[in-house]
């Protein structure tokens, strides 16, 4: 990633798509997909500090120039990087967007000195559980009914590469 908002052009089969860092003008497109991927997991205020404050990583992936079609973000913290969310719009899904995001997420953490990436994934999610061993995650640890509807989290891990 280059500059305050870097961008990286990838070509997918139904058009370009552009990963870039998202900025508190993407606010509504993050809202947007929040609602339509994540049933409204966090609040307008919650994405508001998670695009002002610039410790924090966040891309976007956007279709033809104009659509956001994923949003992945993660905390920086010593050098680990700690993902807290991965979301792709429904009609987006299985277009291989969602691995995108997180190599890129990952990428840019390394630039920034993270050494391993963590996250927790709902045992109720198996295509997002599929997404995160096919980018080498391994469970870690459980958190037991930790969501809201009683499902367990399952802890993840994964180091990131040097080099």
């Amino acid at each position: 990633m280059t500059g305050e908002r870097g961008i990286v052009n990838r070509e997918l089969s139904n058009g370009d798509l552009s990963i870039r860092e998202l900025d508190s003008g993407d606010l509504e497109g993050c809202m947007s997909l929040d609602h339509q991927a994540l049933d409204d997991f966090w609040t307008r205020e919650q994405w508001a500090r998670e695009l002002a404050d610039r410790d924090r990583l966040v891309l976007g992936a956007v279709l033809d120039h104009k659509t956001l079609a994923g949003v992945a973000s993660a905390w920086l913290v010593v050098d680990e990087l700690q993902i807290m969310v991965v979301a792709v719009a429904p009609t987006h899904q299985r277009q291989g967007i969602g691995s995108r995001l997180l190599g890129a997420l990952m990428h840019l953490g390394q630039t920034r000195g993270a050494l391993t990436a963590t996250l927790e994934v709902a045992s109720t999610n198996s295509a997002a559980q599929k997404l995160y061993d096919r980018c080498g995650f391994a469970n870690c640890g459980l958190r037991k009914r930790y969501y809201s509807d009683g499902s367990d989290a399952l802890l993840q891990r994964r180091p990131i590469s040097i080099g």
